[in-house]
């Protein structure tokens, strides 16, 4: 039986841009100009109405306002949404720390639904574990905000290839 919204685990975190830096420093020091210019070919994201908020070196932040064309039947954002925000958010931290001549793809995540995805936005926020030659490793996390009350409703951790000599289209 699925778990009510109203039960869902919340938590008391601070705004995404209160955040601490990552300590990440980015080999490209036009990565933020690189990083938005490329969020905004996303055909996918454009769709969805997402926009990316906030970058720094390492970490990435993507809102979504809630729209009932995203649902699923009861109500809530749709996984499949839930995953594509966590995915472009790890992406995009990533990506602030590749080479200039470099492009980025996703070679897996893992995704965890804790809560159902319901509120007025949802905010998903990545950062770098690992920034490596070839291979980077990041985290995230969705929260379903409404006010001042956000709720973790996903957790993720993901791997991205680094494509040296490839630029982002």
């Amino acid at each position: 039986m699925p778990i009510p919204f109203s039960q869902a685990p919340t938590l008391s975190l601070p705004p995404a841009s209160a955040a601490t830096g990552s300590g990440f420093t980015p080999s490209n020091p036009d990565y933020e100009n690189r990083v938005r210019d490329s969020f905004a070919r996303q055909g996918a994201m454009r769709l969805l109405g997402a926009r990316l908020t906030e970058v720094r070196p390492g970490y990435c932040v993507i809102e979504l306002p809630y729209r009932l064309d995203l649902t699923q039947q009861h109500g809530y954002v749709h996984a499949g949404i839930v995953s594509a925000i966590a995915d472009s958010a790890g992406g995009y931290a990533g990506f602030s720390l590749f080479p200039a001549d470099a492009s980025v793809l996703t070679v897996e995540y893992k995704l965890n639904l804790l809560a159902p995805a319901g509120g007025e936005r949802l905010i998903a926020q990545a950062e770098v574990v690992k920034a490596g030659r070839t291979l980077a490793i990041t985290r995230g996390e969705v929260y379903a905000e409404t006010g001042s009350k956000r709720t973790l409703c996903a957790i993720m951790q993901q791997t991205l290839i680094v494509l040296t000599g490839k630029q982002d289209a």
